[in-house]
């Protein structure tokens, strides 16, 4: 029998960026806030100190900063007839694990969705006609708009310190930034980051054929910057080691250099770590939530946590697997199409061209994680759906990350996996490759979806969720779309060797290379209970006092890295937590 400890205002399950987030706007109106983290906990110091967290094998390869398989993973299906099988090795998608969430160990790119992301059903159907729709294809309206999240976006962006230029200020387009982003009312915290090489290159050829280079918007601070929290980051100083591993600099955003540290200042705020929540509790009449459960593994014991408020930050594969095994909404039966939990998952369709110069030295270790230059020419907003044949777009970019030798060695196609070949390869390429990525859309799916595994469970003896996901003809000719955009930029740069690798109508999901850790959906958003977990400001249909953040929410896949919408959305629910609900608790809607 779990034992109940003394009860909260407000309890937060999960510590990455919306859990902060929620943490630190509550902890001003006053609330006794306990936050659980089902990880370690993480500090810049030491956990990210120099030289220990540049070490490739630990974290880039051996995956240091991410959730152990044995401890939280997931069953793994291409269609409904499929019998389902644990990921039991990371590859295609990285939770993180600990205090800060995937937000440690992130690139930085953060962008705002185009304004018909947010309504891309309504904008498909006035525009195109329901009729190219795809049959199974599950497209819907978020239930917000982008003029009611600017003000959200911008908060997030300033309190991250983003390095960027404005290309649509105040409906004006300006020279230098991205014109086809929606209007913003401010101009970016921080200057963009210095071009590495390879970007110059890109945007100059880019440019040439008439398409809009921009900077990629970033998490990377290009300056000291100093937020509303009173937190500090300092300049970039292109170490390489970004994606995969903690920011030993203080200069990449993150809960720790942003949120964290101000938050534990607060007294009425605290938190636990290597607390599992197993469940969110009802009340009798299953109308609101009494509290969670939570199994300490410090102390080895399960505990009742007895709350007014439940806020729901985990990660978005955890948030709907938590929502399932505690039975709260309907799950969704994908051979009905009824229910809502589990419904609408999606992910990310990405593809991309390497190019090799024998007479071009990119220096690539002089790298960082956002940094480089972008074109949204073939972006959602800026392609004939009806004409190509696919709903969806990409955003296009170049800019290196890093020159690792174990995990960023780029070499040609057809050269030896070892050996001396292998070797006099590396020798010749390496510092003489760049590439061109594109990074789309994926949409939703009748059969796209995440409910309880019927055999494998947990070390808690829970069922595992099990996803069911492959790639469908309507993404595949997004990618093959992109790949014939790309691949005449780069034949303009003149490579000596060039090779392309995008998905194609015999591919299938695998789950063993990494593709993006930007899994979306099963508690998606909207207007309608009928077809969503949370209504526009992430309050669950069912029970009034719990709210769900992060990219769970999002009803298909926008074109960009989701945590610039995942942070807006958090302050655009965080304030109506704040003036609307708690002065007055009941259904927002």
């Amino acid at each position: 029998m779990a034992r109940q400890a003394q009860k909260k205002d407000v309890v937060i399950i999960g510590l990455g960026w919306t859990g902060s987030i929620l943490g630190i706007e509550l902890a001003k109106e006053g609330l006794e806030i306990l936050a659980l983290e089902r990880g370690p906990d993480r500090k810049t110091v030491p956990d990210f100190r120099y030289p220990d967290v540049a070490d490739e094998l630990k974290y880039g390869v051996r995956n240091g900063f991410m959730q152990r398989p044995r401890d939280s993973t997931v069953t793994v299906r291409r269609n409904l007839s499929e019998t389902a099988l644990p990921y039991r090795v990371l590859g295609s998608f990285l939770p993180g694990n600990g205090v800060g969430g995937a937000g440690v160990h992130w690139n930085g790119q953060t962008w705002r969705p185009q304004a018909v992301e947010y309504r891309l059903r309504s904008y498909v159907e006035e525009r195109f006609g329901a009729g190219i729709i795809p049959e199974g294809m599950l497209l819907q309206d978020w239930g917000v708009t982008a003029e009611e999240l600017e003000p959200y976006l911008t908060r997030f962006e300033y309190v991250l310190g983003i390095s960027g230029k404005a290309g649509n200020l105040n409906g004006q387009i300006i020279e230098g930034g991205n014109p086809f982003e929606p209007s913003r009312s401010k101009e970016f915290p921080l200057p963009p980051l210095p071009d590495t090489y390879d970007s110059v290159l890109f945007a100059e050829v880019a440019k040439s054929m008439g398409y809009h280079p921009f900077p990629r918007p970033s998490a990377n601070a290009s300056a000291a910057y100093v937020n509303e929290y009173g937190m500090q980051l300092g300049p970039c100083n292109y170490c390489g080691f970004c994606e995969r591993f903690g920011c030993l600099n203080y200069s990449k955003a993150s809960p720790q250099t942003c949120v964290l540290d101000a938050l534990k200042r607060k007294p009425n705020f605290e938190y636990r770590v290597n607390a599992e929540v197993l469940r969110i509790e009802k009340a009798g009449d299953g109308k609101t939530a009494t509290g969670i459960t939570y199994f300490d593994a410090d102390a080895g014991e399960e505990i009742f946590q007895p709350a007014d408020l439940v806020i729901l930050c985990a990660y978005s594969l955890h948030n709907v697997h938590l929502l399932l095994l505690s039975e709260i909404g309907t799950p969704y039966d994908p051979a009905t199409g009824t229910g809502v939990v589990g419904r609408s998952y999606a992910y990310q369709m990405t593809g991309g061209t390497s190019l090799f110069f024998k007479d071009k030295v990119f220096n690539p270790f002089v790298g960082t994680g956002s940094g480089g230059v972008t074109i949204d020419d073939f972006s959602i907003s800026q392609i004939d759906f009806a004409k190509e044949g696919f709903i969806g777009g990409s955003y296009i970019t170049a800019g290196h990350t890093g020159g690792r030798p174990i995990q960023q060695l780029s070499l040609p196609p057809g050269t030896p996996a070892w050996g001396r070949a292998w070797k006099e390869a590396a020798g010749t390429w390496y510092g003489h490759a760049m590439s061109i990525g594109a990074h789309g859309s994926n949409m939703a799916y009748r059969d796209t979806c995440l409910d309880l595994d019927p055999t494998y469970r947990d070390r808690h003896g829970r069922p595992l969720m099990r996803m069911t996901f492959d790639w469908k003809p309507n993404d595949i000719r997004m990618t093959q779309f992109m790949k014939a955009k790309i691949e005449p930029i780069a034949k303009a740069l003149k490579p000596d060797v060039m090779s392309s690798s995008y998905k194609t109508d015999s591919s299938h999901y695998d789950v063993r290379p990494y593709q993006t850790t930007h899994n979306v959906g099963g508690a998606i958003m909207g207007i309608d209970p009928k077809s969503s977990v949370v209504n526009r400001y992430l309050q669950s249909w069912d029970l009034h006092n719990l709210f769900v953040m992060g990219a769970s929410a999002f009803p298909q896949n926008t074109q960009y890295n989701p945590t610039g919408a995942v942070g807006g959305l958090a302050y655009w629910a965080v304030e109506a937590i704040r003036k609307d609900y708690l002065p007055n608790p009941r259904p927002l809607l």
